[in-house]
């Protein structure tokens, strides 16, 4: 299941979409995340599998890698699915003892599992797409306005990059360390949720006690390297925006600006 998780990895390729700036993937999820909250009806989710569609096409990414990305979070969309199932009031359908189903209740579990579904797949098309480095960089060119009101735009960009980095890298220890532990005789597969909850505790300390090393020999090594945050830095690589990033960036105004109209003239 940890190996399904693939929030923070980066998929390497040489596509338009790869070569992209960052600033403007950063901008185009950014306007895919709202337009989800703006629709109200199925058929524009039409339009956001059409988007998704092609940028794994076009990014060449394996639809297989996607799906199982899903995977670990699949108990939370059915988590969703049920609470709006069971939850919502309408014209019954269906009486399961205390519980009921509802046309109207039905409809908004779909609808809100496709939402989950959709959000976690598009946001991890940018980690997939971008490297670190870049992703770095853009975020911070993006906040660097806002360093006069004070925001420290670097640092800020630095941490949320190092957090999406590290991901892999702990689920990658948790996996070893739960080899381990199963070699020893430890048990984290049966039993019911509680029971596999508290089986897990054993997994924190050294969990913790790892990742406070990979913390501590991160800041030595940019010690070493005489990092002193962004003030006076230069860049290897300076974002410049191409007539490539113009255009896609118009046509996802254009297009994401279709979707959100869709509230509006569909009653």
């Amino acid at each position: 299941m940890l190996k399904d998780i693939t929030i923070g990895q980066y998929f390497p390729g040489t596509s338009i979409i790869h070569k992209l700036d960052p600033r403007v993937k950063i901008v185009v999820v950014a306007m895919f995340i709202a337009s989800l909250f703006f629709v109200t009806s199925f058929w524009p989710y039409v339009l956001i599998v059409a988007f998704i569609g092609t940028i794994i096409s076009v990014a060449k990414l394996p639809l297989k890698f996607i799906i199982k990305g899903l995977k670990p979070l699949m108990f939370i969309i059915l988590i969703t699915f049920a609470i709006n199932l069971f939850l919502t009031k309408g014209e019954v359908l269906l009486e399961l003892g205390p519980l009921t189903i509802t046309k109207e209740g039905l409809r908004q579990s779909v609808f809100m599992a496709l939402r989950l579904v959709f959000l976690i797949t598009g946001t991890s098309l940018l980690t997939l797409t971008t490297s670190p480095i870049a992703l770095t960089d853009g975020i911070e060119r993006l906040l660097s306005p806002f360093k006069k009101i004070g925001l420290p735009a670097h640092e800020l960009a630095m941490m949320m990059t190092i957090a999406l980095r590290f991901i892999p890298t702990l689920l990658e220890e948790t996996d070893k360390i739960m080899k381990a532990q199963m070699a020893r005789g430890a048990d984290f597969e049966s039993g019911n949720i509680l029971n596999r909850a508290k089986n897990l505790v054993p997994l924190l300390v050294p969990l913790f006690i790892n990742a406070f090393r990979r913390a501590d020999e991160l800041a030595t090594a940019m010690e070493a390297r005489c990092y002193r945050g962004g003030d006076g830095r230069t860049r290897l690589n300076e974002l410049k925006f191409r007539s490539r990033d113009y255009v896609v960036l118009a046509s996802m105004v254009v297009f994401f600006g279709l979707i959100i109209s869709t509230r509006y003239l569909v009653s």
